[in-house]
């Protein structure tokens, strides 16, 4: 079944409504970046040692894909209902197949990311200092899942890239926001000058991470306590992971979208208007 452009187009007016409704940082976020100084304080040097491996090897993402990198073979698994196994397929289906697979997919990892934060809660701050890592570690599994049902491949360079800047898009404050949004907005152009724009605000991987680390703050605040710690950590893993699979359901979208729009048989003008 092929879309029709006039749902195209008014499913790609609702990922820009949505665009519009990302809001800045709420004050306590901000406050509650505080609280990750004292932890770099307290957290024994060997945790520190293995978060600062850990982050070092998340560098190897963009590059190569390191350990992270999913695989398209589970493609059948995203659609079991479907004859689909490779990306070629996966780009014939419909938008709205392809939303199914993304939401059970994120729907998936929801219930993984509550087990591991209840899993590390339980130690309170010293287990916090690995669970961010490894949660860090599931969210960008999320979007390269995410990005598969789309019809975008992992394995590309260019799409790695993109997975990176919508793990930054959820942690920015609104101008961070509306910067990334721009530079995603011209992202399939076969422009050289814009991909070294977009190159060149990710200004180094271990900015980056421990910048996204600090984002959680407040909200990893109680986990710090131990045993308590299980309630507050499966609620805040899961609540990262849902936060992950909108934004990469919603920044991938639209693109498939934009390109359906821009490659239906009836369409004679541009998305943009």
């Amino acid at each position: 079944m092929v879309d029709t452009e006039e749902w195209l187009t008014e499913e790609l007016k609702q990922v820009e409504a949505w665009e519009k409704d990302q809001n800045d940082l709420w004050f306590w976020e901000k406050l509650g970046r505080l609280p990750f100084k004292i932890i770099d304080k307290w957290t024994p040097s060997f945790i520190q040692n293995k978060i600062g491996v850990l982050v070092d090897e998340l560098g190897q993402y963009v590059q190569t894909g390191g350990s992270y990198l999913s695989s398209t073979s589970k493609i059948p698994s995203y659609f079991p209902d479907l004859e689909v196994h490779t990306l070629e397929e996966v780009n014939k289906l419909s938008v709205s197949k392809m939303d199914g697979a993304a939401q059970k997919l994120t729907g998936n990892r929801k219930n993984l990311a509550t087990i591991q934060g209840a899993s590390t809660g339980i130690g309170g701050i010293f287990t916090l200092s690995i669970d961010i890592p490894l949660l860090l570690g599931l969210q960008l599994k999320t979007l390269q899942d995410i990005a598969i049902c789309y019809g975008y491949d992992p394995n590309d360079k260019k799409e790695r890239l993109f997975i990176i800047k919508c793990l930054q898009f959820v942690s920015a404050d609104i101008v961070g926001k509306q910067t990334i949004l721009a530079q995603l907005s011209m992202f399939d152009q076969q422009n050289e000058e814009a991909k070294r724009e977009i190159l060149s605000e990710l200004q180094g991987w271990r900015e980056v991470m421990f910048s996204y680390r600090d984002q959680f703050g407040w909200k990893k605040l109680f986990q710090m306590i131990p045993i308590a710690g299980l309630v507050f950590g499966a609620f805040i893993n899961r609540s990262a992971i849902n936060d992950i699979g909108e934004a990469g359901q919603m920044l991938f979208r639209k693109r498939r979208i934009i390109e359906s729009l821009e490659n239906h048989p009836n369409n004679d003008i541009s998305p943009e208007k």
